[in-house]
Formats: structure tokens, C-alpha cells, sequence
């Protein structure tokens, strides 16, 4: 099974997020939209995972989280990975506090031990709102980072839980669910 560990949005906050990207979304670009129940920041992609694995990440994660205080994130900025006029994921920021950094950083050491590697690459928090398609031409994008600045949205939640996401892949997009909820903080 296809695993993930992330920090899912409440859905007041997708809606607003939704809202936000509105004139994103009716622009007519080459972008396969993320379904707004699907929001969430990924703290670490674990790919195909045999099934009899997936206690000992959840118990790790329970580790995890008891060691960790529930805080907040603050949300904002439109942007897109490599770059906003060739773009491959269009997204929403994250503030990467140092509390978020703290509990990444502790995820990926809890699972290194699981044969998990830890990842080197900086850690840049977002939401994927959209991926845009491959097939788009030479200025299919024109524009984009006009109408991405001309967005305005800022929001905030409270990180509670850490989740340990299955992903299904399927012809119509994918589908998540929680497979495991680890609460922040629970050390008792």
C-alpha cells in the first residue's frame, strides 16, 4: 500500500482555500485541480509499503507526536515549483516554524531505523493546489504569476494530530485516507 505521513487541514480552512483559488481554477489552464478535501501538508512520502509495516510506522509516529506540543501553521503565498511560468505543482505556502521543522525532522529519524532513508533536500511546507500538465506549449502559462499575486489569502490552524495517510491511485485521481492518527502531545 501506498503510504504518506501528513498534517490534514480542517475544513473550514480548505473551504476558504478553495475560495482563494477560485480564479485560479476558472482560468482554463492545463492543471488537473486537487480535490480541496485532499489539502494537506506532507511531512514525509513513504511510496509502496508492505501492509505488516504499517504498525511499526504508526507506533513510530506515536513516539513521535507524544514528544511533540500541538501548535499552529500559518498559511499563505501562491506559488509554483520549478517556476511559476514553466510550473509542475502550483501551491500554497507554509510557514516552515520551527516547531513544524522540529516535528519533520523528528519524523524522518523516528523511521530510519524502519529502512526508511531520511531525506536531504530542504524541506519547503505547501499545499499542492493543482499539477499542471506536460502537455502545455510555450506561454500556456502567461499570466500565472500576475493572477497568483493578485490572490489574496492568509490563514491559520491548529496542528493537533499527525496522520499516516494511504493513498489509492486510480484512473478518475487519487483518493486518501487516514489509516493512522497519532495526537500531539499525548504523553502521559
Amino acid at each position: 500500500m501506498r503510504l504518506f505521513i501528513a498534517l490534514n487541514l480542517p475544513k473550514n480552512e480548505k473551504k476558504r482555500i478553495q475560495d482563494a483559488v477560485a480564479p485560479l481554477r476558472e482560468a482554463n489552464l492545463p492543471v488537473r485541480w486537487v480535490d480541496p478535501d485532499h489539502y494537506h501538508v506532507t511531512l514525509k512520502f513513504l511510496g509502496d509499503v508492505q501492509p505488516e509495516r504499517a504498525d511499526a510506522i504508526a507506533g513510530r509516529l506515536d513516539e513521535v507526536a507524544s514528544k511533540t506540543e500541538p501548535f499552529t501553521l500559518e498559511v499563505g503565498g501562491f506559488g509554483a515549483f520549478p517556476t511559476i511560468r514553466r510550473p509542475r505543482v502550483i501551491w500554497l505556502g507554509v510557514n516552515a516554524s520551527p516547531a513544524l521543522r522540529c516535528l519533520k525532522q523528528d519524523v524522518e529519524w523516528a523511521l530510519t531505523d524502519l529502512g526508511f532513508e531520511r531525506e536531504t533536500q530542504a524541506f519547503h511546507p505547501h499545499l499542492t493546489l493543482g499539477r499542471a500538465d506536460a502537455q502545455g506549449g510555450a506561454g500556456v502559462f502567461r499570466g500565472l504569476d500576475e493572477m497568483a499575486a493578485s490572490l489574496h489569502y492568509t490563514g491559520s490552524f491548529d496542528v493537533s494530530v499527525v496522520d499516516l495517510m494511504r493513498s489509492k491511485v486510480s484512473k478518475s485521481g487519487p483518493t486518501y485516507t487516514v489509516f493512522g492518527a497519532s495526537r500531539l502531545g499525548s504523553l502521559d
